[in-house]
């Protein structure tokens, strides 16, 4: 088939954007601030639970990231009243579009959305490596609502390498900390390191700020999910 057309809402920086082009898609990014470092082949400003039905469903495919905020186990606990669950919504127009969609956001979410699959950066070797020599792997477990099968690849685990991440615009690494992000140890910085540089290497975006890169979804995971996507697409046009 031809490049087909995904619709990527609440684009953020446009992580997710970057897997689904790297598999094959003409992405359109859809997001309610203006993101000049967009990677997307089309940039729209806009609200996402706002859009024309009849636009949304014009795509072929469909990637939701819905604020996270909402449950995330960074935000304080007495604050997460003040950000709302567009969940619900952002389903309701994804399933009204009858297109083939993907619903993403973080652990801390898993109760609200229906039989999400797990991907971290470890089933995509997804790494970074400091001027020392040390490596250090990303996990970041993000979860996956489909309307079709999603498969997960293989996970190998850290593979007795710390574990590093980007949150709240800061790259740290737990000594202590296991898959699941929970553990003991102390919290780490990166004297001395250019931990721009690092993070970029890490998440595979090179054009992110660390800001961007606390919110994103690394494009390896989407780029495994739109090959599947793809083949999807591809049996439905056969039919």
């Amino acid at each position: 088939m031809s490049r087909p057309r995904l619709l990527d809402l609440f684009s953020c920086a446009g992580g997710a954007a970057k897997g689904y082009q790297l598999a094959g898609f003409h992405v359109t990014s859809v997001d309610i601030e203006r993101q000049p470092r967009c990677t997307a082949d089309e940039f729209v400003q806009a609200n996402a639970v706002d859009l024309k039905s009849e636009w949304v469903a014009s795509f072929d495919a469909i990637h939701a990231s819905p604020p996270c905020q909402f449950g995330s186990e960074l935000t304080p606990a007495n604050a997460r009243g003040r950000h709302l669950n567009l969940i619900p919504l952002t389903r309701e127009i994804l399933r009204d579009s009858g297109r083939p969609y993907v619903i993403e956001n973080v652990r801390a979410a898993r109760a609200h959305l229906i039989s999400p699959v797990s991907l971290f950066g470890t089933m995509f070797d997804m790494h970074m490596v400091t001027s020392a020599g040390r490596k250090y792997v990303l996990t970041r477990e993000r979860l996956f609502e489909t309307n079709w099968d999603l498969s997960a690849p293989a996970d190998l685990g850290p593979q007795g390498h710390p574990i590093a991440n980007i949150y709240g615009g800061h790259l740290r690494c737990r000594s202590g900390e296991h898959r699941t992000g929970k553990g003991t140890g102390r919290t780490m910085d990166f004297p001395g390191e250019d931990r721009p540089a690092l993070a970029r290497q890490l998440m595979q975006m090179p054009w992110a700020s660390m800001g961007e890169m606390s919110e994103a979804v690394p494009p390896p995971f989407t780029e495994h999910i739109g090959r599947q996507l793809r083949a999807i697409l591809q049996l439905r046009e056969a039919a």
